[in-house]
């Protein structure tokens, strides 16, 4: 067999970017199935997007106590095996289970274990990859997450073109091979620790250190900026620009991870020892004008191409964060990134939470739900002002 590279480690990375927009963006293309089938709510539709990433959350904090311990294949293996086991289960559980709600909650916390695993784990180590541009390399991994996107949204709205919404649960069954693939494939290639020959921050010091809260709050608010667009884009293309759900899915949530990606690999090109906070200030103030075409623009073309360029302006954002906190705080090790990841969970809860409590309570609109969702990319303005500010006086 032929010997396996750290090449082979970027690919299967890539791979697990991609499982992780299985997890997140697969449910969102059923959520109108699930409210029409079985007579559930937008507020408790609501509830999937916040249990999914409150998991997610919750292993990000577990995470950062025991990867360096047992180091970063076990972990990243089993992560892929909940990944598995979370989509297999979303097929069975609703259809079998006389709750069909609690049975969709069961298995998206399945599944969220392993995004929360995959999400604390790959991108230290890619990290710890023997590559030349850290930033670009990050910049590039967390663009397969869009295309991965992408690919699910496409791929997933032409199979229920063809043989109907009804066909949704072979979907999850579908999917999930790619997930238990390359649970083998990471069992393999090899994989380096990111602070081998010195130790990392511990949480104390990271705690003490006024520039890693700020890390923490534009991490929260680059998931909130990022996913409360992206997890109510099909919904609000078909129920609140009223076009068909394959028009909706694929002008909405696909365009937003196309250009997110477009973004990402774009943002690969900036040199190693550029400050990435000024080009994720700027495109902090492009979401905001996103966000507000999206929600404000009473003509559907408008308001999807407000939801697409979205994807666009949040594309630095989170690979920015973390290759700037990982330049700044340079001890900072899988530690540092188990708790940015569990900040940027916090947002990808909050943000989709926030908007589709705002639309409840306003008529199920959400329009009014999006149009608060530019606080999220405010605060991120904000936040990256003070960072700045402090790494000067540093």
């Amino acid at each position: 067999m032929k010997k396996l590279t750290f090449n082979h480690t970027i690919i299967a990375s890539y791979f697990g970017y991609i499982t992780q927009a299985i997890l997140n963006n697969l449910p969102p293309l059923f959520f109108l199935i699930f409210h029409d089938t079985f007579g559930i709510s937008l507020s408790k539709i609501t509830l999937i997007v916040t249990v999914n990433f409150f998991v997610q959350l919750i292993i990000d904090m577990l995470a950062g106590k025991f990867v360096d311990k047992t180091g970063y294949r076990i972990p990243t293996v089993l992560a892929h095996v909940f990944a598995t086991a979370g989509l297999i289960l979303l097929a069975v559980l609703p259809n079998v289970m006389s709750n069909a709600y609690l049975g969709i909650l069961i298995a998206v916390c399945v599944g969220a274990v392993g995004g929360g695993l995959c999400e604390v784990l790959i991108s230290p180590i890619v990290e710890a990859c023997p590559t030349d541009n850290k930033s670009a390399a990050m910049s590039l991994l967390h663009s397969f997450y869009c295309w991965g996107t992408v690919a699910v949204i496409l791929l997933s709205t032409m199979f229920m073109y063809f043989f109907g919404k009804d066909s949704w649960y072979l979907l999850c069954l579908l999917w999930a091979v790619l997930p238990l693939a390359n649970a083998f494939f990471f069992s393999r290639v090899p994989i380096n620790q990111l602070c081998e020959g010195e130790s990392g921050m511990k949480l104390f010091e990271l705690f003490k250190t006024p520039v890693f809260w700020v890390f923490m709050v534009l991490m929260l608010a680059a998931g909130a900026s990022e996913q409360a667009m992206s997890q109510w884009a099909s919904a609000f293309a078909e129920s609140g620009l009223k076009v068909s759900k394959t028009v909706g899915d694929i002008a909405g949530p696909c365009m937003f991870s196309v250009l997110m990606g477009t973004a990402r690999v774009l943002s690969a090109k900036i040199k190693p020892d550029k400050e990435l906070l000024n080009p994720i200030s700027l495109s902090a103030v492009l979401c905001v004008c996103s966000y507000l075409l999206a929600s404000l623009s009473d003509n559907a073309v408008l308001s999807l191409a407000g939801c697409a360029v979205c994807g666009f302006s949040v594309g630095i954002m989170w690979p920015g964060v973390y290759s700037s906190a990982s330049a700044t705080l340079r001890r900072g090790g899988s530690l540092m990134f188990a708790m940015l990841a569990l900040a940027g969970d916090v947002g990808c809860s909050a943000g989709p939470t926030l908007v589709g409590f705002v639309a409840d309570a306003n008529n199920d609109n959400l329009k009014y739900g999006l149009l608060f969702g530019i606080v999220f990319p405010i605060t991120l303005i904000v936040f990256a002002f003070i960072c700045k500010k402090i790494k000067n006086k540093a």
